[in-house]
């Protein structure tokens, strides 16, 4: 985006330009068109560091020639903006992920806390960022890295922002696997590595919120399926509407399933109301799967394990093969799909004959 291109957005924002934005109270909303429009103004002399992060999460510091340095505000930042401030015009619709499904001219998010490796990158540029070491070729591999985050500063600015990018294997070149052409020579690039940073918009970070420009490279870098989550979510609030559960102290069905991708795609398919909490509990001593129940009836959930157990048997995970008498936690269901009618003739047929 050009310098020229930048320029302050002064028309009112659409009414319904944050239609669907629930009103909850325990974290502020970002207003993204606000930030962009209140950014132009300091976007020459933002202060960017760069950081990548590997398979692992560790985290490293990029240290950047003064070349390199400049290429990173047109990189991470300048589409990000023009996106939005364009947006503005067109009525691009903010919406969270538990509104509804993606459509044309909407910009999605969740919050930053229900993406819990996100959130302990954050935490430690926020809190470690001094202890974090330089990242060189010597003692680690470009190959592992998974991402690179933009953190942006400036004096004017409350808190910082976090602009984060995929780094695909295949935008990575290691020498011995990549020439360069110079002179109209191809030659090898030596004991060098080189990266590609993509230039489509990814992820965006602002406050407490996380705006998603794309849902692939969320669920790539962190492991979250927002869809899925947001799913997972209703599933237990209707969990809870047909049975009756009892937690330990300070624990919740919710927090439990967060961030367990095998519970989270289980509730996707779980019909909450299609058995009977006293079914349930007889099917599990059938099974030899131990519920425990308080003096009210209620099925206790003390830990992850006990999630586990009573997710298992919601999703009817246990049978006993009455060919053998063996019990089984089934780890894939495919149903089987009724003969065909007509098939079903043809083959009866073809026994005759």
């Amino acid at each position: 985006m050009a310098e020229t291109d930048l320029k302050m957005t002064t028309s009112k924002l659409p009414d319904d330009i944050l239609a669907g934005i629930p009103d909850e109270n325990d974290y502020v909303h970002q207003d993204i068109f606000l930030w962009a429009n209140n950014l132009v103004q300091y976007v020459d002399e933002l202060k960017i560091d760069l950081f990548l992060f590997n398979k692992n999460y560790t985290l490293y510091r990029a240290k950047m020639a003064g070349e390199v340095a400049k290429q990173l505000r047109p990189l991470f930042l300048d589409e990000i903006l023009e996106y939005v401030l364009a947006g503005i015009e067109a009525g691009l619709i903010v919406r969270g992920f538990e509104e509804a499904a993606k459509e044309e001219n909407v910009l999605q998010f969740t919050k930053v806390s229900n993406v819990d490796k996100l959130v302990n990158v954050l935490n430690w540029l926020k809190t470690q960022a001094h202890a974090i070491e330089m990242f060189n070729d010597t003692d680690h591999d470009l190959k592992r890295i998974k991402g690179v985050i933009a953190v942006c500063t400036h004096k004017a600015l409350p808190k910082p922002f976090y602009l984060i990018k995929n780094l695909p294997g295949s935008q990575i070149m290691k020498g011995h696997t990549a020439w360069m052409l110079k002179d109209g020579l191809f030659k090898p690039f030596d004991s060098m590595t080189a990266m590609k940073i993509p230039q489509e918009n990814q992820l965006l970070v602002l406050g407490d919120d996380l705006f998603v420009f794309n849902e692939a490279k969320l669920k790539a870098l962190f492991g979250y399926d927002a869809k899925a989550a947001s799913i997972a979510v209703k599933k237990v609030v209707e969990i809870e509407q047909n049975f009756n559960l009892s937690y330990a102290e300070g624990a919740s069905l919710q927090a439990l399933v967060k961030g367990k991708p095998s519970a989270i795609k289980k509730l996707q398919k779980i019909d909450p109301s299609a058995v009977k909490q006293q079914e349930l509990l007889d099917h599990a001593e059938e099974m030899g799967v131990e519920l425990m129940v308080d003096e009210q009836g209620a099925i206790i959930i003390m830990d992850e394990k006990d999630m586990t157990k009573f997710v298992n048997l919601l999703n009817d995970d246990y049978m006993e093969s009455p060919m053998t008498g063996q019990r089984y936690e089934i780890i894939k269901k495919r149903p089987l799909k009724p003969v065909d009618e007509e098939a079903k003739l043809l083959n009866e047929a073809l026994k005759a004959s």
